[in-house]
């Protein structure tokens, strides 16, 4: 079991274009030494490189290169007879032009996969909103362990960027109503692409002054609930009272929005209106995921929350 449970491993690093130190290579070296077969090899091509995902919305050109470099380097580290089909494979990359864009593939332990277009770029467009951050998927992780906290709930998340922690829930945690939003045109118009590839198909719609899309799953999209899903162009020193009550959300989630002092205090305003405008004073649960690069921001954003604890019911 061995072999298929490590081209499994692979697998999920590789699809999610996770970085290659990360790989179980040692572990992939040490059973191509004990067993001479070069099977284990082909099978991780299979479940990468040319897995029928990768095939059809494929990594980046520089990600799927390097990978299968390592992967040679293994293959040649036991002397065994070349493979053509990783020569093949990499012969054909090295014919593609980079591009600015690329796929990756999360898959989730539902068995659902998150297909997302991400630039290859940290920053690009003037914004780093273009890429899956780390504590979105922590936080994601942590929806599909709590599942009731989202099902038949009306849900907003705040900064949802590219658009994976909502997809994912979306696709597991059977939410009412699930409200994507984000103020960068250009994350604005990847996040509405990221939807309607992972089936989901979105329709204009007016509300109450807010700009708003909202759209139901497509048939074929599998065998859970369809929830509303809204994509909301939301700027959070900004929000008016009609678009308070246009939302109107049981839950808040935001995941790596606490980053810049500046925004601090926008960020915990409007999580005090939100508390304070529902019609029946019940103040929506906050979950907020970060991942702490400057601990004197993070500390700023914590001491403005205590200030405004009575009001607020939120899990950091």
């Amino acid at each position: 079991m061995a072999g298929p449970e490590l081209g499994l491993r692979f697998q999920r690093c590789f699809l999610a274009a996770r970085q290659l130190r990360s790989f179980p290579w040692l572990e992939l070296e040490h059973s191509l030494r004990a067993s001479l077969d070069s099977s284990l090899l082909l099978d991780v091509l299979h479940r990468t490189i040319l897995h029928p995902l990768c095939v059809k919305y494929p990594l980046s050109a520089r990600y799927r290169r390097c990978f299968l470099t390592e992967l040679i380097k293994k293959h040649e580290s036991i002397a065994a007879e070349p493979l053509d089909e990783l020569y093949d494979a990499l012969g054909a990359i090295l014919n593609e032009e980079e591009s600015t864009h690329c796929y990756k593939h999360y898959l989730l332990p539902t068995g659902e996969c998150v297909t997302l277009s991400e630039s290859v770029a940290v920053i690009s467009e003037g914004t780093t909103g273009l890429v899956t951050w780390e504590a979105g998927l922590h936080l994601a992780e942590w929806a599909l362990q709590n599942p009731s906290g989202f099902r038949n709930r009306t849900v907003l998340e705040l900064g949802s960027g590219i658009g994976f922690t909502g997809i994912a829930i979306c696709k597991t945690c059977n939410p009412k109503t699930y409200i994507f939003s984000d103020y960068h045109h250009r994350v604005l118009q990847q996040l509405k692409q990221n939807i309607c590839l992972n089936g989901f198909v979105l329709e204009p719609e007016a509300a109450q002054g807010i700009q708003l899309e909202s759209g139901g799953q497509k048939a074929e999209g599998a065998n859970h609930q369809n929830p509303k899903v809204i994509v909301a162009e939301l700027e959070w020193g900004s929000v008016t009272e009609k678009q308070l009550l246009a939302l109107q959300p049981d839950v808040i989630i935001a995941a790596d929005v606490v980053y810049d002092p500046e925004i601090i205090g926008a960020l915990v305003g409007l999580l005090q209106q939100f508390s304070t405008s529902r019609a029946d004073r019940k103040p929506p649960e906050v979950y907020i995921a970060s991942t702490v690069r400057n601990p004197d921001t993070y500390h700023l954003f914590q001491a403005q929350l205590e200030d405004n604890r009575n009001e607020l019911d939120f899990f950091v």
